[in-house]
Parts: structure tokens; C-alpha cells; sequence
């Protein structure tokens, strides 16, 4: 099994500045907070399942920058039809990494559909990804995340991860914070709210 942490901080270091990340909530969000925090992460709160549609909003309206969508098993399956509908659209410059650790870890550590016969791998081939590829250790997601960037996507990697809880600390609890950091990264000046971290 891979270390979610581990991998996040090899994902960091291989992708250039202006690579977007969207990180799903919970344990996901934290690593990618604590491996490198960069105004180009996104991180959601409160929001289970939706980093994959909003990843592939944004590798649908800037095509000039890769997208890099970092969600769990729990959140992949509450969203399942977003795997259809990005394999539809086809966003080449789009790599979903999911984190599978077969347990809704967040809330109690129940197993997911995914400790049984639920293959999100297999579901994402189906759907229609271009390239899907299967992680266990740390030196084969290395492998299939170099294929990745070397490539044109949607890519899907499924990476089989131990049950460790995310590390500490965490990102900043301001959704609106997060947006305006974000969008000043992206270049794209909000239209209103407030900016404080809170």
C-alpha cells in the first residue's frame, strides 16, 4: 500500500508552478497542504465528491494548464457520473489521481463499496478515459504519474493507499480566502467578497 503522504510530496515535486491541483476534502486535502502548499492548490471543504467536477470545469476553461484533481475513493463514488462526463469531454490536459483506501476514513472508518468487488479503475476505463493505470506501491505511482505528465490526458490513476489519517496541520478553513488566493494565481480577478483567512 502507498503512503497518500508520500505520494503527495512526490506529485509536488514533479509538476511545474503553473499546474492547478484540486484537492477533495479530508484526509486528501491535508496531505497536499503539509507535501507543498502553493497558491495554485484548491482545496474543498464540505463539498464530498465534487473535486472531480470542479477539476474538470477548470481543464475545460484553461486548456493551457494541466489539471491535476486529488480526490478519495468515498469522494469518487459519491460523484460517479463526473467519471462519464470528463471521459466524454476528454480534457487532455487532465490527470485524476484517486486515493483508495477502501473506508469512508473521515467519518468512522466505514468500508466503501471499493473493500468489496467495486473496481474504480475499472469503472473509470468504462467511462472512457483515455489512460487508466493501478498503483499499489510507491515506486509503480511514481511510474504511472511520469506516464502522465509525459502524455496527454483524461488520464485516471487509481493508487491503492494505506489507512493513515492526513497529517497536520490543515489549510485554512475560509473557502473565500482559498478562491481569491487561487484565483490571483490563475490570474483571474474576483468580483467581490471578503479575502480574510479566518
Amino acid at each position: 500500500m502507498i503512503s497518500r503522504f508520500e505520494a503527495s510530496k512526490i506529485l509536488t515535486s514533479k509538476v511545474d508552478d503553473n499546474t492547478l491541483i484540486v484537492a477533495s476534502l479530508g484526509n486528501t486535502k491535508y496531505d497536499l497542504f503539509n507535501a507543498k502548499d502553493r497558491p495554485r492548490n484548491f482545496y474543498l471543504w464540505n463539498s464530498m465528491g465534487m473535486a472531480s467536477s470542479f477539476g474538470l470545469g477548470l481543464a475545460m476553461a484553461r486548456p493551457d494548464l494541466r489539471v491535476v484533481i486529488l480526490q478519495g475513493d468515498g469522494g469518487v463514488l459519491m460523484n460517479m457520473g463526473s467519471l462519464a462526463t470528463t471521459a466524454y469531454r476528454g480534457p487532455k490536459n487532465l490527470l485524476h489521481i484517486c486515493w483508495d483506501n477502501h473506508m469512508w476514513e473521515i467519518t468512522g472508518r466505514q468500508p466503501t463499496a471499493t473493500a468489496g468487488p467495486a473496481d474504480l479503475g475499472a469503472i473509470a476505463a468504462g467511462a472512457g478515459y483515455a489512460h487508466v493505470d493501478k498503483a499499489e506501491t510507491l515506486a509503480a505511482f511514481e511510474q504511472a504519474l511520469d506516464r502522465a505528465l509525459a502524455g496527454e490526458g483524461p488520464w485516471f490513476i487509481h493508487a491503492l493507499v494505506d489507512d493513515q489519517k492526513g497529517v497536520k496541520p490543515r489549510p485554512p478553513r475560509s473557502p473565500t480566502w482559498i478562491k481569491h488566493r487561487f484565483m490571483d494565481a490563475v490570474g483571474v480577478a474576483p468580483m467581490s467578497g471578503g479575502t480574510g483567512a479566518g
